[in-house]
C-alpha cells in the first residue's frame, strides 16, 4: 500500500496494517494449532483402542509436523 492508503486504512480502522497482518497471523497459527490437538488426541484414541496402526499414528502427527512447519515458513518469512 502507499502512503496515502496507509494513512486512509489507519485513521479510519485506528490501528496498522501491520498490527492487523499480526492478528490474523496469529488466528491462523492458533486455528492450526487447535485443529493439530484434535487430529492427534483423535489418532491416539484411535491407537489406543487399535483401530489404527502405530505407523498410521505416526502419518498423522508427521503431516501436522509438516503443515505446521510449511506455514511457519511461509507466513513468517
Amino acid at each position: 500500500m502507499n502512503a496515502a492508503q496507509t494513512a486512509a486504512f489507519q485513521a479510519n480502522s485506528g490501528i496498522t496494517p501491520s498490527d492487523v497482518s499480526i492478528v490474523l497471523t496469529g488466528a491462523v497459527f492458533a486455528v492450526l494449532l487447535v485443529w493439530g490437538v484434535w487430529a492427534m488426541r483423535s489418532a491416539y484414541v484411535g491407537w489406543a483402542d487399535q483401530q489404527l496402526s502405530q505407523p498410521q499414528f505416526l502419518v498423522v502427527v508427521v503431516r501436522f509436523v509438516a503443515l505446521y512447519l510449511a506455514l511457519t515458513f511461509f507466513l513468517l518469512s
